[in-house]
């Protein structure tokens, strides 16, 4: 028999207390007895032993390094990054300043979102301390996630004809691979290099092949097959400019070389990738052993799950966004979205593993939940809503889609649709771009529903947003302050605060990228 919860608390309007008093505590009961209503076995939430005032992504890079000002090391470098925690770079924001700061990462420029601003700033900063940031004399074992072979089964189109973007169902096979999740968990993949681009490189480095280079585990390989399998080629980083540099017998070759390095704004060619390079600076040569030895190992690549367990047994589907563009009059690739595409099912079995998240639903089904995923960022909201329809849960659920055009770009509509009918979905607002002469994007329809998403979060709702981390997640988190400036009449500093809290009791989650 299921225990019978205490009804939340609210703060009543003829308490003594300001609008903006009254709606803070409104908020923290709603957090504090949703907690509650989860289950009395549920592990009160650890404190957070130290602030990071500077941990907001709505914050410029002048008030963040202002606010870590006088701070050690690691935390000023913190505080250089985007504070969107995506998980590009291989770590969260604080675990790479750490790693920076303690010389276990050698590289500046991971942080995707940050782009050249946060390299330049964390050059600097390390710049002025190099002593804090030399290699640590022993490096601390990394964790080890279970890998297993899989099969990729399906890579489907979504959008229909006349849309500018490819998007894909892909449905990967975990028969046999004892791997299991939950949802709002992402999949590791292991992805390979173009073959075309490959050989392009090797014909730019007048290479057979067969070359024996050395690979990040040690082991020596034919350089085709580590360009192919464990080398990043498409981001070289610093050290590979480096090395370039110091090869080129052409003075402006290696005056180039380095502004790059620097991360220069003017540098060119921007956005390079290995062959770039190559083909850009014909004088810098260097051996093919020191050249691989200087990219950094190809990286599984993460995606949101975009399914449940209880829904399809045996199977992970995911929502993925191929990546193709022309520049310099050449077509582009990313890595592991048109391997996924093109070329995985005829591969045969690939590496994966999963990541447990923090992305998760509610324990109490009776809690609100609101979901914010545009375009491809619908991905673990459809995994979230194929295991509440699964289990039968009939809750509070409000969805803001978005994405260019309704008739080609709806992602999995006739499901979605369907989900609204029978109610395991019971709001659905959308917004179509290109649809009228007005850019209209989910930020705007949360604007015109400030009043409901207001009280759905005053009364213990949880809020999720997935998708780009650039652009998308920073404006939804200024969207959602303004609101509570103006639904709940706080101020600037208060509604930061709220934000603040409703993170912290685990009511405010992003899984951006």
């Amino acid at each position: 028999m299921n225990a019978i919860s205490p009804p939340t608390p609210i703060i009543p309007d003829n308490a003594p207390f300001t609008p903006a008093q009254r709606a803070w505590l409104n908020g923290f009961l709603a957090g504090l007895y949703g907690g509650a209503q989860a289950g009395q076995s549920a592990a009160p939430a650890p404190v957070e032993a130290e602030d990071f005032p500077w941990h907001d992504p709505a914050l410029e890079m002048e008030e963040r390094m202002a606010l870590a000002a006088g701070k050690p090391l690691k935390r000023r470098l913190m505080a250089a990054m985007a504070q969107l925690d995506c998980g590009q770079c291989g770590y969260l924001c604080q675990s790479y300043a750490e790693a920076l700061a303690e010389g276990r990462e050698e590289s500046a420029s991971l942080c995707v979102p940050g782009a050249k601003a946060t390299t330049k700033m964390l050059k600097s900063l390390l710049a002025d301390a190099p002593a804090a940031a030399a290699p640590a004399a022993v490096k601390p074992a990394a964790v080890e996630k279970k890998t297993a072979l899989v099969r990729v089964l399906q890579a489907s189109r979504l959008t229909l004809p006349g849309s500018a973007k490819d998007v894909r169902h892909v449905v990967i096979d975990l028969a046999g691979s004892g791997l299991h999740y939950e949802p709002g968990d992402s999949i590791g993949l292991a992805a390979q290099n173009d073959p075309a681009l490959v050989q392009a490189l090797l014909t730019s480095l007048s290479a057979t092949g067969d070359e024996p280079v050395p690979c990040p585990d040690g082991v020596q390989r034919p350089v085709r097959e580590a360009f192919t399998t464990h080398l990043d080629i498409a981001r070289p980083q610093d050290r590979t400019t480096e090395l370039l540099a110091m090869a080129a017998t052409h003075p402006r070759h290696a005056e180039a070389l380095r502004k790059l390095t620097d991360g220069d704004d003017d540098a060119e060619p921007a956005h390079a990738d290995l062959l770039d390079l190559i083909e850009a600076f014909p004088s810098a040569r260097p051996p093919l052993a020191d050249l691989a030895r200087s990219l950094p190992s190809l990286k599984p690549r993460l995606y949101s799950i975009a399914s449940s367990l209880r829904a399809t047994p045996g199977q992970v589907h995911l929502c993925l966004g191929v990546v193709r563009d022309l520049r310099r009059d050449r077509l582009r690739q990313g890595v592991a979205s048109c391997f996924l595409a093109d070329r995985a099912i005829e591969m045969g079995p690939i590496a994966a593993s999963i990541t447990t998240s923090h992305f998760r639903l509610p324990a109490d089904p009776a809690t609100p939940i609101i979901m914010c995923g545009p375009g491809t960022g619908i991905a673990p909201f459809r995994a979230f809503l194929q295991e509440r329809a699964a289990l039968g849960q009939k809750g509070r659920t409000w969805l803001f889609f978005g994405d260019q055009r309704g008739a080609t770009d709806f992602l999995f509509r006739s499901e979605l649709e369907a989900w609204l009918a029978d109610g395991t979905l019971s709001r659905l607002d959308t917004a179509f771009s290109r649809d009228q002469a007005e850019k209209i994007y989910v930020q705007h329809r949360m604007k015109e529903a400030a009043s409901d998403l207001w009280r759905w979060l005053q009364e213990g709702g949880h809020f999720y947003i997935c998708g780009d981390a650039s652009r998308m997640a920073k404006d939804v988190d200024a969207t959602l302050r303004q609101i509570a400036r103006s639904e709940g009449r706080l101020t600037e500093d208060q509604a930061r605060d709220w934000i603040v809290a409703l993170a912290r009791q685990g009511r405010y989650q992003r899984d951006v990228y």
